[in-house]
């Protein structure tokens, strides 16, 4: 097992009941891991983090240039999205300048995540658009289009597309290919486990944009589409977006499944990426923020607005504070 650490511990009343192991790694854009807590190197799932790496193979194709995509449609290409009407739109505006049909996306369908969050009721007709990972899936078919590749297959690990986005995705995160090891996500697309150290260093370059000397334009695209529309990336009531509205421009982070985020800020030209090992969701957003705070990221106002994500008391279902959620790790200098 990696060497992991306390996050964050949960008590009930007097007593502690939970604690949620896990770690943290934060990384410019060379690689240089500057702080941690934990194994810096654990190999992780990047699940849904992935999104906007699994869209540079496109950009840098001009798939996006020759389709005619707006920002909106970039950025939903990185969501894990509600299937709000704003998300199901922009998906079939990219699938309508891909000239191809909704039933072609192979994500399959789920109840979209706006039903549990409260935003409305369940839609009387569910398909492939409002699954939450429709825009990237419309976008990997609007990539084979641009590139005259098959669309029946474009899921298989062996197609053009699959093998061009593990390129990309190896290159952006300063690894070999062969030190990724695949996996299926929950969309039946190809995924990848990697150092969280290099899921880091990843974001550090997709938030320096233009700087980066290898796909600069791509990722100037890409975070800027994210942080212009925090809303598609994710959507009413979710953490992406609660985040990305504070950091006012600065801030490009996406969420993953099983305990997982990737944040960056461009005017540092840093990220760090934390890994929650039991995959508790309020445990990873109080972690997020506390490494936010603990690395001086946050101003009054930020903090304010990022204070229900610590969850730092936790209610009863009558709103009865009957415990406390507290993060219990320190951010170490490394020279890793």
């Amino acid at each position: 097992m990696p060497s992991l650490v306390p996050l964050v511990e949960t008590s009930r009343g007097d007593t502690l009941e939970n604690i949620h192991f896990g770690a943290v790694a934060v990384c410019n854009a060379h690689g240089h891991v500057v702080a941690r807590a934990g194994d810096a190197q654990w190999m992780t799932f990047t699940r849904s983090t992935l999104k906007a790496l699994q869209a540079l193979s496109f950009m840098e194709a001009g798939g996006a240039r020759e389709l005619g995509f707006t920002p909106r449609e970039v950025a939903l290409m990185c969501a894990s999205h509600n299937g709000e009407p704003m998300h199901v739109e922009t998906a079939q505006s990219i699938l309508d300048k891909a000239g191809v049909n909704y039933k072609r996306l192979q994500c399959g369908c789920h109840m979209p995540y706006y039903v549990e969050q409260g935003v409305g009721p369940p839609p009387e007709h569910v398909d492939e658009r409002m699954h939450n990972c429709s825009g990237k899936h419309s976008g990997f078919l609007a990539h084979c289009v641009a590139s005259g590749w098959s669309i029946d297959d474009y899921l298989q690990p062996s197609h053009p597309l699959q093998r061009s986005v593990r390129s990309h995705v190896a290159r952006a995160s300063g690894l070999d290919e062969s030190q990724m090891k695949m996996g299926i996500d929950g969309c039946s697309a190809p995924n990848y486990a990697m150092p969280l150290a290099a899921l880091a260093r990843a974001y550090a370059r997709l938030a320096t944009g233009g700087r980066d000397g290898e796909f600069g334009a791509s990722f100037e695209q890409l975070s800027g589409a994210m942080t212009r529309h925090p809303e598609l990336v994710s959507g009413t009531g979710r953490n992406d977006l609660a985040f990305m509205q504070a950091g006012r421009g600065d801030w490009v982070t996406k969420v993953g499944a099983e305990g997982v985020q990737a944040f960056a800020s461009k005017s540092r030209g840093e990220a760090f990426a934390i890994k929650v090992s039991d995959g508790n969701k309020p445990a990873l957003y109080a972690a997020t923020v506390e490494t936010l705070e603990q690395l001086g990221w946050l101003d009054d106002a930020q903090r304010d607005a990022l204070r229900p994500w610590r969850g730092e008391d936790i209610l009863s279902i009558r709103g009865a504070k009957v415990g406390a959620r507290r993060p219990a790790f320190r951010l170490g200098a490394s020279s890793r």
